[in-house]
């Protein structure tokens, strides 16, 4: 089984992934800036970032001395920024490898929906699940109006990005106008959710197919959970119902592999807050003391069985 790596060849799923796999099988990995192979030794191309051509099908993915067309599936593992004409082809290219017969984790189509987080919060809330209440500005003058609609208590986020990178809490409204002119300043839309009291914990879920590993995520020191910021992990077992919501979220994505963030208000009622079509899992695994990155490379295969 041969399968592409899209990030970087120097991360640590790259390398738990190819620990994970005990295999002589050749594992091809993929960065945006050059294509690297890896049979023992990595390898770099000189090609710069992902190919493409229309010089017949044979070639259409081809790239110096790869070719994608060789490759069983591609694992998605980052999308990093550009410009929009490099996101969008970078996006067209794995659309066409897909169209081709080839397997992309996620789909293109779950990793555009799940990166822009007003359209995941849209398409969960059209399909009746709990999101927070979300308005999308982009005036400071409607973002104030939406401040106060929403209870005077928001977190305002960037609609691109990760690890709670860029939220910001504002909760008077000094501090929201304040907010609310930089991020006009960078041309930014502004996203805003009520802020939930979420008791300082929320829980991450990780979906491979059928399967669910979950953690619950506290931090005392700051109300983002995430575990780039200090948060603490632990095993939790959840309820029925709240697996079910994840999975349902997922499957809104449609990301067979997918990490799910649910938030417990202070009466119970679950919120999801993000579905990542590219997840990680690197703290799941360190709490859970399970070989992830095994369960992933077991599901590709499977996946790829006739």
């Amino acid at each position: 089984m041969q399968v592409g790596f899209l990030g970087s060849a120097n991360s640590w799923y790259f390398s738990d992934l190819v620990r994970a796999a005990k295999t002589d099988e050749q594992l091809v990995a993929l960065s945006y800036e050059g294509l690297s192979a890896r049979s023992g030794k990595l390898l770099r191309a000189d090609a710069q970032g992902l190919p493409g051509s229309t010089e017949g099908t044979a070639s259409i993915f081809s790239a110096d001395a790869l070719n994608l067309a060789t490759l069983d599936a591609v694992l998605v593992r980052t999308m990093p920024l550009g410009s929009l004409e490099e996101v969008i082809f970078r996006m067209d290219v794995l659309g066409c490898y897909q169209q081709w017969g080839g397997l992309v984790m996620n789909p293109p189509r779950a990793v555009e929906a799940a990166i822009d987080k007003y359209l995941t919060t849209c398409r969960l809330d059209l399909a009746g699940l709990p999101v927070p209440r979300t308005m999308v500005c982009q005036t400071t003058e409607q973002a104030m109006v939406a401040f106060e609609q929403l209870g005077g208590d928001v977190v305002l986020k960037p609609l691109f990005g990760g690890e709670g990178r860029g939220l910001t809490r504002v909760s008077t409204p000094e501090s929201a106008q304040c907010a609310f002119v930089a991020m006009r300043k960078l041309d930014r839309v502004l996203y805003l959710q009520e802020f939930i009291d979420h008791g300082g914990f929320d829980l991450r879920i990780l979906l491979i197919g059928d399967q669910a590993f979950s953690m619950r995520r506290s931090n005392d020191r700051d109300w983002r959970t995430n575990v780039s910021r200090g948060a603490r992990t632990e095993p939790v077992e959840l309820s029925a119902e709240l697996l079910e919501l994840a999975r349902q979220a997922a499957n809104v994505i449609q990301a067979p592999l997918a990490g799910v963030d649910l938030l417990l208000a202070p009466s119970g009622q679950p919120y999801v807050l993000e579905v990542n079509a590219v997840p990680g899992w690197k703290a799941l695994a360190k709490t859970l003391e399970v070989d992830i990155s095994r369960h992933v490379w077991d599901y590709l295969a499977t996946q790829l069985s006739p």
